[in-house]
């Protein structure tokens, strides 16, 4: 069965850097889009970076400018690159693949068992 193991988060100082990890592993014949997610206290789960298997990619607006995605094919894996870190960033991170498991299913999406993510002086 696929699996999505993350890496990476942790406690940070605002205006600190992280960097998230997510491998995808287990029975992938192709995987498309791959993205984070976040969901805060009190928060619904948020699309926060995505990217297709051709390397597009889009942001919400508040993390523009700020966060950056990028994949490795060859390894299955997605990264977060997260610079100048704000309060308001603080949540657990979740990736997310679309994967091909086998021919005959259309792809479906699996989840990481998500990081946390805390942003605080």
């Amino acid at each position: 069965q696929v699996q999505l193991v993350e890496s990476g988060g942790g406690l940070v100082q605002p205006g600190g850097s992280l960097r998230l990890s997510c491998a995808a592993s287990g029975s992938i014949f192709s995987i498309n889009d791959m993205g984070w997610y976040r969901q805060a206290p009190g928060k619904e789960r948020e699309l926060v970076a995505g990217i297709t298997s051709g390397g597009r990619t889009r942001y919400i607006d508040s993390v523009k400018g700020r966060f950056s995605i990028s994949r490795d094919n060859a390894k299955n894996t997605v990264y977060l690159q997260m610079n100048s870190l704000k309060a308001e960033d603080t949540a657990v991170y979740y990736c997310n693949a679309k994967i091909l498991v086998k021919l005959a299913a259309p792809p479906a999406n699996y989840w990481g068992q998500g990081t946390q993510v805390t942003v605080s002086s």
